[in-house]
């Protein structure tokens, strides 16, 4: 039978209540921080025990760490449900996603999605969660495409793994965590039908010299001549095997038939798919761009495709990004700041749902492609580089992935957090204040460059999707074109700070925070502390930026709570809409720096 052996060495009774467990444990953490859910406090000491009542004859019971910023750690293996008296261990994510029908008000069709989801990322962390998988003191001398394979996901998002539109023959062969080298089938697109648009110094013959041999491109060239039309007519573009077969094939048929667009092969190199799937990484030359492709499924909120106008528009953005490095000296030569640029873009919109108005956004991302360098083409001689998510890593045996980067530094707990913030915080700090622009600095999308495993400088990537800037009538913005403005979102001084606020304290930092404090490698207040302290650091070499320390505010008494998981259940749903779906807004939550004594 199909994977029946595969299925025998991964779905096992002990693991898969293990996964559950680990995974229940987090949605309750966040289902608590986004006020989804409000358990009664039983007792408190060091650990707050806790009871949810679902009805008169159901609860749950469990242990929780409080943590800063109105967060919980809830403790896995104290979850229980009391059922009409009887205490059972619990070991079911999705029963309790059930029970909470009767406290939460989602829709019969958000809950039976969700199932959905909640199984898929069950079934990928039972994969995750294999006996052979490298410990931490093995894993920080890997190479950074390869470690994204070993990465669980997004550590806020309950459904990270949700990946609708995907067999499990898809999940085998393209879910970075199964660490399967992939080809990109190249199609050749009329220009009649396609954008190209690449930085100042780039035109598309050199990127295609650069993304292609010349065996390869005479290959190509000669599968056009078949068909009886000019080369120089068509743009050559890489697309992934997964969107070919169940989006191109069948909603770009017409085009196809009219030869519009002309599958022309495969290409030699291989690439390793990243965290969010539709980034891969070229492993037969490290030198050569990396590529985001858009893949038509589900996951963690959005359907993964590329947005038409951010691909337009990607070089210019890039442009615009460089261009304040390259006249700072601080974010120069001070933090040699690393900024892999998308440096081109081809973009095809479909000729008929870009006549429908409100079409669902889905329908608008479906072919196109973003060159962006290669991390690899900066890094100098002993570096390495990382996602900040890999700081998050614990192996099998619970070691975190930083307490092995620390203890091969030769440095303190102390000193290495000291280092890290230094290097993140100074160059995020410095595009906000001076410039009004700011990054989504997550752990996906922020690099962290060791050297000798410690924190060394800081690369910052995708400019398309998450480059936002102030709607404040700043100097520095004046130069910006009327187009970038259109597609840049414009956000007024909390919007903007949210930015940092959220997408790096709030969605890394304090699950790091966790991870430092439970090992006993530092407490919460001594990280918090010092988090506080590289920010005033910063403010000190700066001070005529006063106004706007004031005007970006990271020491507010509170900031309104962006929650990422009530957006599904609650607000969003699963309706397709033309629009992407955000975070949603729900009450406050208490800023931890704003009672720290170091600032």
């Amino acid at each position: 039978m199909l994977y029946k052996d595969k299925l025998k060495g991964i779905l096992n009774k002990e693991r898969w209540g293990q996964v559950n467990k680990q995974l229940l444990a987090k949605m309750i953490s966040e289902y608590m921080y986004e006020d989804m859910i409000q358990p009664q406090v039983i007792s408190e000491s060091d650990l707050t025990a806790y009871r949810l009542v679902i009805n008169q004859h159901k609860s749950y019971q469990f242990l929780v760490k409080k943590r800063y910023f109105d967060s919980f750690d809830v403790r896995a293996d104290s979850i229980e449900i009391v059922e009409d008296g009887d205490v059972k261990e619990a070991v079911s994510a999705i029963e309790f996603l059930l029970d909470l029908q009767q406290l939460i008000a989602m829709s019969p069709e958000t809950v039976s999605h969700l199932i959905k989801e909640l199984n898929h990322t069950l079934l990928a962390d039972a994969h995750i969660a294999r006996e052979e998988s490298p410990s931490s003191d093995q894993l920080i001398h890997e190479d950074y495409a390869w470690l994204e394979g070993e990465m669980t996901g997004h550590p806020w998002i309950t459904y990270n793994k949700g990946r609708i539109g995907f067999g499990y023959d898809d999940y085998l062969a393209y879910a970075p965590e199964q660490q399967q080298e992939v080809k990109l089938l190249w199609i050749a697109v009329h220009r009649r039908r396609a954008s190209f648009l690449s930085v100042q110094s780039l035109s598309y013959e050199a990127l295609i010299d650069q993304e292609l041999s010349t065996h390869e491109k005479e290959q190509f060239t000669s599968e056009l001549t078949k068909y009886g039309v000019q080369s120089e007519d068509y743009y050559f573009m890489p697309v992934h095997v997964w969107q070919w077969k169940n989006v191109i094939i069948q909603q770009f048929a017409e085009d196809i038939a009219n030869e519009y667009i002309i599958p022309i092969g495969e290409g030699k190199d291989n690439y390793l798919p990243q965290q969010s799937i539709r980034t891969l990484v070229n492993q037969s030359n490290h030198m050569k761009n990396h590529v985001k492709l858009p893949m038509s499924i589900l996951n963690t909120l959005v359907y993964r495709g590329l947005p038409s106008e951010r691909t337009v528009i990607a070089p210019q953005i890039t442009e615009f990004i460089k261009g304040i490095y390259e006249k700072d000296s601080f974010l120069k030569n001070k933090c040699r700041v690393i900024l892999p640029g998308e440096i081109a873009s081809i973009n095809v919109d479909h000729h008929y749902y870009d006549q429908v108005k409100q079409a669902p956004y889905q329908y608008h991302e479906m072919l196109g492609v973003i060159f962006r360098e290669s991390i690899y083409s900066y890094l100098e001689e002993g570096e390495q580089a990382i996602t900040l998510a890999a700081l998050l890593h614990e192996d099998k045996q619970g070691k975190p992935f930083i307490q092995s980067l620390i203890e091969n530094s030769d440095l303190s707990a102390d000193k290495w957090m000291d280092d890290l913030f230094q290097v993140v915080m100074e160059p995020l700090l410095h595009f906000l204040y001076q410039y009004g622009t700011v990054f989504s600095p997550h752990g996906q999308n922020t690099i962290l460059v060791l050297k000798d495993h410690k924190p060394h400088r800081l690369a910052v990537k995708d400019f398309v999707d998450d480059v936002n800037i102030s709607d404040q009538p700043f100097e520095e913005l004046y130069g910006l074109t009327d187009e970038l403005k259109q597609v840049l979102r414009s956000e007024p001084p909390e919007g903007l700070t949210q930015f940092i606020f959220t997408g790096l304290f709030i969605c890394h930092l304090r699950y790091l925070a966790s991870i430092m404090d439970n090992h006993q490698l530092l407490s919460e207040r001594e990280f918090w502390d010092k988090l506080t302290r590289a920010i005033t650091d910063y403010q000190n070499k700066f001070p005529q930026l006063e106004e706007r320390f004031k005007l970006f505010d990271f020491f507010k008494e509170e900031f309104t709570k962006l929650c990422l998981n009530r957006n599904r259940m609650i607000d969003y749903g699963y309706e397709d809409g033309e629009d992407r779906p955000h975070a949603s807004e729900f009450g406050k939550v208490t800023n931890a720096l704003a009672h720290l004594s170091v600032k």
